[in-house]
């Protein structure tokens, strides 16, 4: 069992924790280095942060909570007589847990921006992508009207990662930075960016209409194993419609992106909706993402807290016109 088993077991048939406007304050700074994912004999270890209470769960015990105890241990609230060490390495930056059974090591998350080794250089799939051909799919599907995102609402922010080197790949795939999607998605959208400002959020763009020969390279550049975080392009994605986002919040008052329990685009367990690790702070933004957008007709898509499709996206065709060679309004 692994890191998958945790969250399956720990977030079945959940819904989101908080909502509201309430905000939830950051954990004490002393316990941000501590939550994370610790490893031993490939079972994972979370410790997380819940009810202003640390917390550590594996794949075959139940959740335990524990309080800082003097130096670096950790014990258990209900057994005080259970105990982890924290262990530091020579910069004292936190290395793992040592328990009565041995050590967990902990799990670097690693680069800010998730990135995978390409099967195939990104240059010569980009070239063959430009002679495949998207599948073929019946005529009674409605008329695309894409539109720019931001010609409807200029306070939405956009870090559209494809269009630069930062992103999974490695590799700028965009020519321009730009967001479109469907008008009926896009005024949506506008509808559950301004109801976030409330809370004093506002959502910030990664991606939105992607063309069929784009996601045809990242199937051909990812591993069989990581497949489930990316489309099928013998089926076409939700994105090709112009009928799917992928976006985050960021903080009216000082306009920076809020920190979620993963990073966009990570190919992991921590990019799943449900999953129940990391801050309650954390786990607060992501739902309030989720909340605002499902209360606008759009869904969160299983594997990715990030990504979120639009009610109906299944009428609209595939699409393969690049971003740059749209109009203003589509």
């Amino acid at each position: 069992m692994g890191l998958v088993a945790v969250v399956g077991a720990a977030c079945a048939g959940t819904r989101p924790e908080r909502g509201g406007a309430a905000d939830v304050p950051p954990p004490p700074a002393a316990w941000e280095p501590l939550v994370g994912e610790y490893v031993r004999d490939g079972v994972v270890l979370l410790l997380l942060e819940r009810g202003d209470t640390l917390r550590i769960v594996t794949d075959s015990t139940p959740e335990v909570a524990v309080a800082a105890g003097r130096g670096d241990t950790l014990a258990g609230v209900s057994d005080p007589a259970r105990l982890w060490v924290v262990v530091r390495d020579s910069a004292s930056t936190v290395a793992g847990l040592r328990d009565a059974s041995g050590v967990w090591e902990r799990r670097d998350p690693g680069e800010p921006v998730f990135r995978i080794v390409p099967r195939r250089a990104v240059s010569e799939l980009r070239r063959e992508a430009r002679t495949a051909v998207p599948p073929t799919e019946t005529p009674d599907l409605l008329p695309p009207d894409l539109v720019d995102v931001q010609a409807l609402d200029s306070t939405i922010h956009l870090d559209v990662r494809y269009a630069s080197a930062n992103n999974f790949l490695g590799e700028p795939v965009y020519a321009s930075a730009r967001a479109y999607l469907q008008r009926p998605a896009a005024e949506a959208l506008v509808r559950a960016h301004r109801g976030l400002a409330a809370a004093g959020y506002g959502l910030l763009i990664h991606d939105a209409y992607r063309p069929w020969h784009i996601s045809w390279v990242f199937w051909e550049a990812t591993a069989d194993s990581l497949r489930r975080f990316v489309a099928d392009p013998t089926q076409g994605s939700r994105h090709n419609r112009g009928a799917a986002v992928d976006l985050t919040l960021y903080d009216l008052a000082t306009g920076k992106p809020v920190t979620m329990p993963s990073g966009y685009d990570e190919f992991s367990a921590r990019a799943h909706p449900g999953y129940p690790g990391g801050t309650s702070r954390q786990r607060w933004l992501r739902d309030l993402l989720r909340g605002a957008m499902e209360a606008q007709g759009f869904r969160v898509y299983e594997y990715e807290w990030w990504h979120f499709d639009f009610g109906g996206w299944e009428r609209y065709p595939i699409l393969n016109v690049p971003p740059e060679e749209l109009g203003e309004n589509g």
